[in-house]
């Protein structure tokens, strides 16, 4: 069934859930009656997911966002790194409140033409979309570096110029034509992990809060509610950054619903992942296999890592007909190092352009920091440092160890493109 939103009061601010065991998929689908017909070869479908019973699933703390901000900025106090100090000192110029404050929320119908159709009319249809996402990741990232509570005062205040004028409300959406739904997905995530970040250290502004918190939960359903298209955005990518919102959102407005719809994704990735560890509806994407796989991670492990903050830190090791999330990562390393792993998905000649833009790679900074993998320390050295302005924002002024990396990777060109050494090139 569809999204609803809760019918009771949230719970005091104060009040904290302890976090149960994760339930496995075996005994949720035990507990619906779906148990005897499903494998890994086949997909998860989306009246199965919503049937599955993720009662155990609860936020436990509202204010726990997907990273110890306070503990970070402490650490920060002390850093003698250099590619922290110069991600602290970009931030000491940090951005006018009032600028952003004058731009204009979006209002209109929000409509977007496919991107690989026409890239140029998607990138300049998109462009105030970028903004709003950029605004918000750089104010969080301001806050977070300088701890000065201007930024974090201003955020809300951003956020709840949009809530007033109920900005985005409103988005051109059918089967042909997704793309608004889908650049309104990375805008929801974008502003909860930003005012997750802050959120803790505002003080006053009770009313905006309430009021910007309203928007996103109301925003945040009436997007699940489109169920996507079967073995397409129904349960691909889409999916799961439909559910990083989810679960972010469900978090600060303390939705247990939006929150286990968050949770979902997990299970239906990990349902679906084949024995090698594939993401079958991403690598079905042809010379963008490679691509998709990625893509898919970076959305499925900043998830986890805001589910793991409530109190479910086995999440990243949950394991679903003996698939877990690092049969996910060996995946793609595995076809970036060697395309033929990919056996009869996809073609050998593997688009590869992603691998120049580090925005894809945020999810190792969350992965590195807590399973210390050398591909991955390999491969972020060389990218470093990490941004993207949707999920997770500066994620390398967020997560780095101050031991990991001493100076950014200094030649430019290398650094663009022989960030897998070697790997990815046909």
């Amino acid at each position: 069934m569809p999204l609803c939103k809760p019918q009771s009061p949230p719970l005091p601010r104060d009040r904290r859930r302890a976090p149960t065991r994760l339930p496995s998929l075996a005994l949720a689908l035990l507990l619906t009656g779906l148990a005897g017909g499903t494998g890994a070869e086949e997909l998860l479908g989306r009246e199965e997911r919503e049937a599955l019973d993720l009662s155990a699933y609860r936020v436990t703390d509202p204010d726990a966002g997907y990273f110890d901000v306070a503990e970070r900025m402490a650490e920060l106090e002390s850093t003698d790194n250099a590619i922290l100090l110069q991600e602290l000192d970009e931030f000491s110029r940090g951005p006018s409140c009032q600028q952003l404050l004058a731009y204009e929320p979006i209002t209109t119908r929000v409509r977007i033409p496919g991107y690989y159709p026409n890239p140029e009319e998607w990138e300049l249809a998109s462009e105030p979309l970028f903004r709003f996402e950029d605004s918000v990741s750089l104010l969080a990232g301001a806050f977070v570096a300088s701890g000065d509570s201007y930024y974090a005062d201003c955020l809300v205040r951003y956020l709840d110029h949009w809530a007033e004028a109920e900005a985005l409300t409103d988005f051109h959406y059918d089967s042909t034509q997704p793309q608004a739904w889908f650049a309104t997905e990375s805008m929801l995530f974008a502003a909860g992990l930003a005012y997750a970040t802050v959120r803790p250290f505002v003080e006053g502004l009770e009313e905006e809060r309430e009021r910007l918190e309203a928007w996103l939960n109301e925003l945040a359903h009436l997007h699940a509610e489109i169920p996507g298209e079967p073995e397409n955005s129904c349960c691909n990518n889409h999916f799961y950054r439909r559910a990083l919102y989810g679960s972010i959102i469900g978090v600060l407005t303390e939705d247990d619903e939006l929150f286990r719809f968050g949770v979902s994704a997990v299970y239906s990735a990990l349902h679906d992942m084949t024995e090698e560890g594939a993401l079958p509806l991403e690598v079905n994407r042809g010379r963008r296999a490679t691509h998709y796989q990625n893509y898919a991670l970076l959305y499925l492990v900043t998830n986890m890592q805001v589910i793991a903050r409530q109190g479910y830190e086995e999440i990243f090791d949950l394991e679903i007909d003996g698939n877990t999330l690092h049969d996910g990562v060996d995946f793609l390393f595995r076809i970036l190092e060697d395309p033929a792993a990919l056996g009869d998905f996809a073609p050998l000649e593997q688009y590869t352009g992603f691998l120049k833009d580090p925005q894809y790679f945020t999810w190792m900074e969350i992965y590195q920091d807590r399973f210390d993998d050398p591909r991955v320390a390999d491969f972020v050295r060389r990218v470093r440092p990490l941004y993207n302005r949707s999920a997770g924002g500066h994620m390398t002024l967020y997560l780095m160890p101050p031991d990991a990396q001493a100076h950014i990777f200094q030649d430019d060109e290398q650094r663009q493109t022989e960030a897998f050494r070697g790997l990815g090139e046909s």
